[in-house]
């Protein structure tokens, strides 16, 4: 058996998958290391649900192996802007939209419309809210994500982001009731809110539970469109220092356990950060059947 190497996102990598890469690599001399990450891609069948190749988990996987001495890969090219730091800078919110109170019952304000803004001309505006009004501020996501822009009238109310969710969550996976190997195979099907913003001169209650509702009422048709497969689960962190979770429990999520506290790249166990309230909001009956329980 070839030895093991690393484990990288929930797989190993042996000696044997060092040395396919060490002879691809050699096989084309004059590639970068992203036309490299395609290739290897392309040997190994990696694709996602929409048919487009894993290349930033291949690139993932040659800088973890370059970087621990296995494979030696070709000199970067370039060095593209670092997205974090780049949006700190993210634009504010145009002056055309005021910051004038919106108060009164939900009721005025219906319909609302919820737009997903990923890939649009609105998807800056919603960055440039987040940044300026939410208190993590805004980061590029990684991976799969839609964003959602909420307009009365007009004028937009709040912003709702989802993204890939983690591999791995205790209490979240004890409550499906998956193994290892079916988790692996099936967590795309989860999405995560990691953003939910009620623009801060919005005033209006039972807003935000009515927005969670409506969400989740399109949001698996929304990421099939664009990713060319369902979700089946969302779920959230919330941190009961700053907040209850009040709006996602009238919206009938449910809390089914408290995060560890240690990161996901931590190499021990001492926990390094603030326990959070985990919440999933099941988007059918059959969830655990869909996400490969049996």
């Amino acid at each position: 058996m070839s030895a093991l190497l690393l484990r990288y996102r929930g797989r190993d990598y042996t000696a044997e998958d060092a040395s396919f890469i060490r002879a691809l690599i050699a096989a084309h001399p004059g590639l970068t290391r992203r036309q490299l990450s395609a290739k290897l891609c392309e040997a190994w069948g990696w694709v996602q649900p929409n048919g487009m190749p894993r290349d930033m988990v291949a690139r993932g996987l040659m800088l973890a192996l370059h970087r621990a001495g296995h494979i030696e890969l070709p000199a970067k090219k370039v060095s593209p802007p670092n997205n974090a730091i780049r949006h700190r800078d993210a634009p504010e919110q145009p002056s055309l939209f005021g910051t004038k109170p919106i108060v009164g019952p939900l009721s005025a304000l219906l319909p609302v419309a919820i737009e997903q803004v990923r890939r649009s001309s609105y998807e800056k505006l919603f960055d440039g809210f987040v940044q300026r009004h939410h208190y993590l501020g805004y980061t590029r996501p990684v991976g799969e994500h839609l964003k959602y822009l909420v307009w009365s009238g007009g004028m937009p109310l709040a912003c709702l982001a989802f993204s890939s969710s983690p591999r791995h969550i205790g209490c979240r996976d004890r409550f499906i009731g998956w193994s290892a190997v079916t988790r692996r195979a099936h967590v795309h099907l989860l999405a995560y809110n990691t953003r939910f913003l009620i623009l801060p001169w919005v005033q209006v209650p039972h807003l935000a539970s009515h927005l969670l509702g409506a969400v989740a009422r399109r949001i698996s048709g929304d990421w099939e469109a664009l990713y060319k497969h369902p979700v089946y689960l969302l779920e959230t962190f919330v941190d009961p220092d700053r907040f209850r979770g009040t709006c996602y429990r009238a919206a009938n999520w449910q809390f089914v356990g408290m995060t560890t506290g240690v990161g996901k790249a931590s190499r021990t166990k001492v926990v390094d950060r603030s326990l959070k309230q985990t919440l999933v909001y099941p988007l059918a009956k059959d969830f655990r059947r869909r996400l490969g329980v049996r």
